[in-house]
C-alpha cells in the first residue's frame, strides 16, 4: 500500500509494507485522516510511537471496514467508521483495535468525521475523566483554537460548565466565542492570569486544561480556585518548572499529568465508549461539530504540516485520500 514516510526533511507518498490484520482488529480502507502537532512532534524524532504501534503518521481516520478479525463483533465490511489510532493514518489502510472504531456519526462525511477521534478523545477524557469537571464548574481552555480547544468549547457548552480561553488573535477569540466560550484572552496582547477575577467572580477556576507547560505552571495554579485541578496535556513551552507547594496545600490543589497516545487498547476502549454514548448523540444531532481549518491531499502531507507549525489555523487540518 502507499502511505506517508518521512525522509529527512520531507514527507514522500509512497510503497510501505501493509499492516497485518490481528484477531480483535478492524481494517480500514481509508478516507481520510487529521494533522495533529503530535504527528509534527513525530517526524521531528521527538515523539516515538509507542511500541508496537505503526511508525506511519497519523493518529485518526475515517473510512470503510474492508475486513475484521476472527473476534470482531461489533463491525461488518462496508461499515463507515472513524478511528482512534497510535499511527498509521497517513496511510491507504488501516489496522486498530476494534474497541478504537466508532460508527461515523449521522449526517457526517469521512472528512468530517477524521475531524472527530483524536481531539474529542483528549478533550473528553482530561476534562470529564481525568479532571471530573461536573455541571457548573468553570473551565479554562489554553490554545482554545487549536482542535482540542474546539472540541473542548463545545463539550463543555455541552455538558453546563462555563468555559474560558486563550489563544493568539482578537479574530479567534470571537471564533472561540461564537462556538460557546464565554470569553478570551489574547496571549500576545495581555496575561490570561490578570483576567480570572473577572471571569470567576474572584473564585478561581475549578479545571484548567494546558498544553503549554512550563511557562504557564505558575499562573495556571494563581488562577485555580479551592480544589482546582490544572491537566497538563502538552509541553509546548517546556518540561521543567517550579511547583509553589505551599499554595497548592492552602487551595487543595491537583495537578494531573495526561497522555493518550501509549494508554492500554482497555482504556481507550473505554474512553470511546463514553464517547459513544455522551457525545455522538450530541454530534449527530448537530449541537457540536467537527471543526475543520482547511482540507488538503494526503499526498501534500507536508503541506499540511507547514500550515498547522504556522499558529494560524483554527480547528482541525485534514487530509483527504
Amino acid at each position: 500500500m502507499k502511505a506517508i514516510q518521512v525522509d529527512g526533511e520531507r514527507l514522500i507518498w509512497g510503497d510501505v509494507e501493509a499492516p497485518v490484520l490481528g484477531p480483535g482488529d478492524v481494517k480500514i480502507s481509508n478516507r481520510a485522516t487529521a494533522v495533529n502537532r503530535a504527528d509534527l512532534a513525530q517526524r521531528a524524532g521527538a515523539y516515538p510511537p509507542p511500541p508496537g504501534a505503526s511508525p506511519v503518521l497519523g493518529l485518526e481516520c475515517a473510512g470503510v471496514v474492508e475486513e475484521v478479525g476472527d473476534e470482531v463483533t461489533s463491525f461488518a465490511t462496508g461499515d463507515e467508521v472513524c478511528a482512534l489510532l497510535a499511527g498509521g493514518g497517513y496511510a491507504e489502510h488501516v489496522v486498530v483495535p476494534a474497541g478504537q472504531v466508532l460508527p461515523i456519526p449521522n449526517g457526517l462525511s469521512f472528512v468530517e468525521a477524521a475531524a472527530l477521534p483524536e481531539v474529542f478523545a483528549t478533550a473528553y477524557l482530561n476534562l470529564f475523566m481525568e479532571a471530573k469537571a461536573t455541571p457548573g464548574e468553570t473551565i479554562l481552555l489554553h490554545a482554545g483554537a487549536s482542535g482540542v480547544g474546539t472540541a473542548g468549547i463545545q463539550l463543555s457548552k455541552a455538558f453546563g460548565n462555563p468555559v474560558f480561553v486563550t489563544a493568539g488573535s482578537t479574530e479567534k477569540i470571537e471564533r472561540c466565542i461564537q462556538l460557546g466560550a464565554l470569553g478570551g484572552s489574547n496571549r500576545h496582547q495581555e496575561q490570561f492570569v490578570d483576567r480570572v477575577s473577572e471571569w470567576t467572580a474572584d473564585q478561581g477556576f475549578d479545571v484548567i486544561l494546558d498544553p503549554v507547560g512550563a511557562a504557564y505552571l505558575t499562573d495556571n495554579l494563581k488562577s485555580l480556585g479551592l480544589d482546582g485541578r490544572l491537566v497538563v496535556i502538552g509541553l509546548m513551552s517546556g518540561a521543567s518548572a517550579e511547583i509553589p507547594l505551599a499554595q497548592m496545600m492552602m487551595k487543595r490543589l491537583r495537578v494531573i499529568g495526561s497522555t493518550l497516545r501509549a494508554r492500554s487498547v482497555e482504556a481507550k476502549t473505554a474512553i470511546l465508549d463514553e464517547l459513544h454514548d455522551r457525545v455522538w448523540p450530541l454530534i449527530s444531532s448537530g449541537d457540536i461539530k467537527p471543526i475543520i481549518d482547511e482540507v488538503i491531499p494526503l499526498a501534500e502531507a507536508d503541506r499540511a504540516h507547514t500550515l498547522i507549525a504556522g499558529n494560524d489555523t483554527f480547528g482541525k487540518v485534514i487530509l483527504e485520500l
